[in-house]
């Protein structure tokens, strides 16, 4: 049972498979546009993003050379609203994530962003925040780690800039936790804030042909995101310090849960921040697939007679 009322979960796997690191719109259409329809039949739900795993075919283009082992990234989204009359949940699944800045390596993105307060703020940032963080420099010819991870903060600190100046002539008061992946070359870059996590699936070993072998070599859980809450000691030092009281109820002014997130204007004075925590990976034949999803789906109550 889900204790949070409305959640949204997106993931994504990787072919172990030698195959051709394209991402063609059309990979993703139907489960794309069902999910979208489904959205504005029913006002939005828990969404699943899946990924599937399944070779390229010969004639689409890479994003890599020939002499680099190739995998293929597919993704999809389901959702579920759960209680409430609305769902402020968002997802993002953009398997070619290039836009207007064109490159020689492989780009993909993938995100949830999870509202509280109402729906604005994760809207904001689902339409600007991957834009922002291209402007900001991400890499799109040479891979530097240390550029990509400069481009996503300052991608994070232009969004809620721009958010909170949108929020004040608008008039908003929500905000939005944030779990997201980019997919550069054969780098993976994991970046959140607030409470949504990212959870990856990984073998321990591969047999003499490259693959993962279920029978004998059982999936191990990687949680690759450390949750921004109040209750927190690091995350409680800083609002301290910046003149936020941690009540009782382990809430920010008695409120607010989450100690990171966009928007959240009236927060931001105590110390809620959008600086994301970010971890970088190389993509092997270990890496099975990825779940984003945001904290309704991860709290849930287990029973045991």
């Amino acid at each position: 049972m889900l204790e949070k009322e409305s959640d949204l979960t997106a993931m994504e796997k990787p072919n172990n498979k030698h195959a051709a690191d394209s991402f063609s719109s059309e990979d993703l259409v139907s489960p794309v546009k069902k999910a979208k329809k489904s959205e504005e039949v029913s006002g939005g739900g828990e969404a699943v993003a899946a990924v599937g795993n399944r070779e390229a075919e010969e004639d689409k283009p890479s994003f890599v050379s020939e002499e680099k082992k190739e995998f293929l990234v597919e993704a999809d989204v389901a959702e579920d609203k759960g209680a409430r009359h609305t769902m402020e949940d968002v997802w993002v699944v953009l398997p070619d994530a290039s836009l207007d800045f064109p490159g020689t390596l492989r780009c993909a993105h993938f995100a949830i962003y999870d509202g509280h307060g109402g729906r604005l703020a994760a809207e904001f940032a689902k339409k600007h925040l991957h834009l922002n963080v291209l402007s900001a420099g991400l890499p799109r010819e040479l891979l530097d780690v240390k550029v990509a991870k400069k481009a996503i903060l300052e991608g994070f600190r232009k969004t809620d800039e721009l958010l909170l100046q949108k929020s004040v002539s608008g008039g908003w008061q929500d905000g939005a936790t944030a779990v997201c992946v980019w997919i550069l070359d054969q780098k993976v870059f994991v970046a959140n804030i607030g409470d949504a996590k990212a959870v990856l699936a990984r073998s321990s070993t591969t047999n003499e042909l490259g693959n993962h072998t279920e029978a004998g070599n059982p999936l191990k859980a990687i949680v690759l995101t450390r949750e921004h809450k109040a209750i927190y000691p690091q995350e409680r030092s800083r609002i301290q310090k910046s003149g936020g009281v941690i009540s009782s109820n382990g809430r920010l002014q008695g409120r607010l849960e989450v100690s990171r997130a966009f928007g959240d204007r009236h927060f931001k004075k105590f110390g809620v921040s959008a600086t994301p925590d970010i971890h970088a990976f190389e993509l092997t034949e270990r890496e099975n697939f990825m779940i984003l999803g945001c904290d309704g789906l991860w709290e849930v109550s287990v029973w045991t007679k």
